[in-house]
């Protein structure tokens, strides 16, 4: 099979010939795969914004992402501050490693923190040619071969706290949801645009979705998203599927959320991202909701990668392929992008167990 083979027959509930795989890394471990693989490039987005896809396809990786919308703010420079299109203010924070130092981008000025400041708010256009520049390339270069992902994540809850901030948005989901509707609709409408360009390009999925859970429970009641989220991603679902029926749509929470999961079902979700391994229990998520859904991501990036053994990892991988992963369903990889922390002999474990494992041998 070929990585575009591999990937559908996985989603359509049946065993390739190997798990499809699919891995992230932040820019700085992106660097030091570039020395360890001898390849080249730019500075590495891990949501597939400005990517030369060089380390992905050296890895042997089965899908390629291409992102247009305000995640893509996270890695856009590695000035100390700057202020991304969307008016937000960010700040670059130094962090030590073994392997030695990274930066995380910290938000530290949201456009909306004043209620009025919205009247006047003018986000940016979704309708700019070369926002989709990338897209079109990959899909063009890479579609026979790969299948290819079009990146529309932080859609709607992420972006809107970015630009009101954190707390504040939260009181406001308690104190004053006419202020939520319209702060939402702001990203919503934004990614929904980027979304539906993306599909009409010809890619094979949309990978949407919001930060909705902590480590073992919700940020938010199942009450609270079924209000202000649901009816909105069950739109924006129906709308790419109007579109092209054969796409597929990926929704990302970290985190524990599965009381919402039957809703996710409910509006048409195909793939849920990324089954975070100490939050939820894989082979209790696949038992419950497999037969509805596939599954992208698994392994534990809060332990094993960063901390285990190259034993660890080969271990885990092979315990995800024989729950989450039988009968197909599964699109394996880390729960997050793989941090600088990370030894590269976990990593290298993780990849070659992945590629080496057939189906057939579990």
């Amino acid at each position: 099979m070929n990585h575009r083979e591999r990937v559908q027959t996985a989603l359509a509930h049946e065993e390739p010939d190997r798990c499809p795989m699919q891995i992230s890394f932040t820019p700085e471990f992106a660097d030091r795969l570039r020395a360890q693989l001898n390849t080249s490039g730019n500075l590495h987005n891990p949501h597939g914004g400005g990517n030369t896809y060089a380390i992905e396809r050296a890895l042997n990786q089965d899908m390629l992402l291409t992102s247009v919308g305000w995640a893509n703010s996270y890695y856009a420079t590695d000035a100390d501050t700057y202020t991304d299109e969307w008016q937000i203010d960010w700040q670059n924070i130094e962090y030590q490693t073994k392997y030695g130092p990274g930066h995380y981008t910290e938000m530290v000025g949201h456009p909306l923190a004043e209620d009025a400041a919205i009247d006047s708010y003018q986000a940016p256009n979704p309708h700019r040619p070369e926002l989709y520049t990338e897209a079109a390339e990959v899909i063009r270069q890479f579609k026979k071969d790969y299948w290819i992902v079009g990146v529309t994540v932080t859609t709607m809850f992420e972006t809107a706290w970015a630009l009101r901030g954190y707390e504040q948005t939260l009181v406001d989901l308690a104190l004053n949801p006419d202020y939520v509707e319209r702060l939402f609709d702001i990203p919503l409408n934004y990614h929904m645009t980027a979304a539906q360009k993306l599909v009409e390009l010809g890619v094979d999925m949309i990978w949407i979705g919001d930060d909705v859970g902590s480590q073992n429970r919700m940020l938010i009641s199942p009450a609270t998203w079924r209000r202000f989220f649901k009816s909105r991603m069950a739109t924006f679902i129906a709308t790419l599927k109007s579109i092209n029926p054969q796409i597929k749509v990926a929704y990302h929470s970290d985190g524990m959320i599965e009381p919402i999961i039957p809703d996710l079902i409910e509006i048409g979700l195909d793939v849920l991202n990324p089954i975070q391994p100490k939050s939820m229990d894989p082979q209790q998520i696949k038992s419950k909701y497999g037969d509805a859904l596939c599954f992208w991501g698994s392994i534990d990036e809060q332990h094993t990668l960063p901390f285990g053994t190259p034993e660890d990892v080969r271990n885990e991988i092979i315990a995800r392929l024989k729950t989450i992963g039988k009968n197909g369903g599964l699109i394996i990889g880390p729960t997050h992008h793989v941090q600088l922390d990370t030894p590269l002999e976990n990593f290298m474990a993780m990849v070659e167990t992945i590629a080496n494992t057939p189906y057939s041998a579990l």
